[in-house]
């Protein structure tokens, strides 16, 4: 039995769209971080700064203020705690590497999210 359910239909090339547990909470998580900080109506502080930053030099500066809004954004969600965040440059963008707990689920998982330029979205391996 599932504890949260939900559905998908991004990028979903299948007739199956329900999604449960750690995929619905990815899901949720990828969605969080393809909206851009200031984006949402009506919510200026929701979203990411981290499409502002794909252009910018990577800077010690620059690298912490995108731990912590990662740091942040993993911790709207109150099924899951950031354990470790590493951001990185890759050749189109952005890469950070994260170690999430699932509060409810009682597991966690490494997840590498690419913030493409080229894309123009965020994906997870």
């Amino acid at each position: 039995m599932a504890l949260y359910n939900g559905y998908n239909t991004v990028n979903n090339n299948s007739t199956k769209v329900r999604i449960e547990d750690s995929e619905l909470i990815k899901r949720d998580l990828l969605n969080h971080f393809n909206i851009r900080k200031g984006e949402k109506l009506m919510r200026p502080d929701f979203g990411s700064i981290i499409w502002d930053a794909l252009f910018e030099p990577m800077t010690e500066d620059l690298r912490d203020a995108i731990v912590d809004d990662v740091v942040e954004i993993v911790n709207y969600d109150p099924r899951i705690v950031a354990d470790k965040v590493l951001v990185d440059e890759y050749q189109n963008g952005i890469l950070i590497e994260l170690q999430i707990r699932y509060n409810n689920l009682n597991q966690s998982e490494n997840l590498r999210l690419l913030f493409d330029q080229n894309l123009n979205s965020v994906t997870y391996t």
